[in-house]
């Protein structure tokens, strides 16, 4: 296999080319993303009364035009989608209300993320909740527990998204300016007058028996995308000290090359190699980015098999450098 290039020689001029946004592919991801979702949404009204297994039915394609919408309101947060800062900012705060995703509050954390990932001295603010295997060892027992519970497979693919959307999304945990609490506040306001309007028009119930299971499938997929993309095998961790964000982003991110369909769906997300190496591409040219440099191909790649694995993963062993499940202890 090739070496990978050093981080303090790499080459700049491989991303600048793609770093500006283009207007006609943006339109047409939001023509392609939007429009499906509302006609889906209408299907599901039609279906509920047919049957509710069809409304379910239904909610699969759909969540998956969430993401994909939500992917939208992600790049515009990165101010990457258009090359107008107000029109990203507009389009990120509407898409963001679809996946009831404060954008403003939700961009500056996702920011902390992109400036922190791989640091173990910058832990918790937009991660996935990841403790050393020393830190685990010396933690007390309830420490070990909760950790336990927040990883497990089920807590955490199933519980984790509704905690994360319905109840995490509403208040703004940062301390800082009022223009957090005031993006929350907005988009908690919005979402209320958008459910409130359905439910006029639908039924409340209604509402909840089609909105609920379209943010829980979407939300479930969203997080198994994130956790795959940081927390596999060899991923990379360091402290301060040593922690360089080049290396972070190009053995802290796998490419997770998932079938055409589902790329497609996730908004080329599993490009997160790329991604994290400039947050300035915009989701619609990372593949493009990624085929016309060979020296991208050598980063850890990821297939959908193999990222099932993944989910053993539970701390970081500092010194075999890898994940490694609970039963090492």
């Amino acid at each position: 296999m090739p070496e990978r290039p050093k981080p303090h020689r790499f080459p700049r001029a491989a991303l600048s080319p793609f770093e500006e946004p283009q207007l006609t592919p943006a339109i047409r991801q939001i023509l392609t993303s939007f429009v499906p979702y509302v006609a889906l949404w209408g299907l599901m009204v039609w279906s509920l009364g047919v049957s509710y297994w069809l409304t379910l039915a239904l909610a699969i394609p759909a969540a998956g035009f969430l993401i994909r919408t939500f992917i939208i309101c992600h790049d515009c947060g990165h101010g990457s989608f258009f090359a107008s800062k107000r029109a990203n900012n507009i389009t990120g705060f509407l898409t963001g209300l679809l996946s009831f995703t404060p954008y403003f509050y939700w961009s500056y954390r996702h920011a902390i993320h992109h400036a922190t990932s791989g640091n173990l001295d910058k832990r918790g603010i937009g991660d996935v909740w990841t403790l050393t295997l020393q830190e685990y060892r010396d933690g007390s027992f309830w420490l070990r527990l909760k950790f336990r519970l927040v990883r497990q497979p089920l807590v955490m693919l199933l519980f984790g998204p509704i905690y994360m959307f319905l109840i995490f999304n509403r208040v703004a945990h940062l301390p800082g300016s009022w223009r957090w609490h005031r993006s929350v506040l907005w988009t908690n306001l919005a979402i209320l007058a958008l459910g409130g309007g359905i439910s006029l028009l639908i039924g409340f119930k209604a509402y909840v028996l089609i909105q609920f299971p379209v943010i829980l499938f979407a939300g479930i997929a969203g997080v198994w995308l994130f956790y795959v993309q940081h927390q596999f095998e060899d991923v990379y961790w360091e402290s301060q000290d040593k922690w360089d964000y080049l290396t972070a982003a190009l053995e802290g991110c796998s490419y997770y090359k998932l079938p055409r369909i589902l790329q497609w769906f996730s908004g080329n997300i599993g490009l997160h190699h790329i991604h994290h190496l400039s947050p300035r591409i915009p989701n619609y040219r990372l593949e493009a980015c990624h085929l016309e440099n060979p020296m991208f191909h050598t980063v850890r790649v990821l297939s959908l098999l193999e990222s099932l694995r993944c989910l053993r993963l539970r701390v970081w062993d500092q010194e075999r450098r890898i994940m490694v499940g609970l039963g090492v202890l």
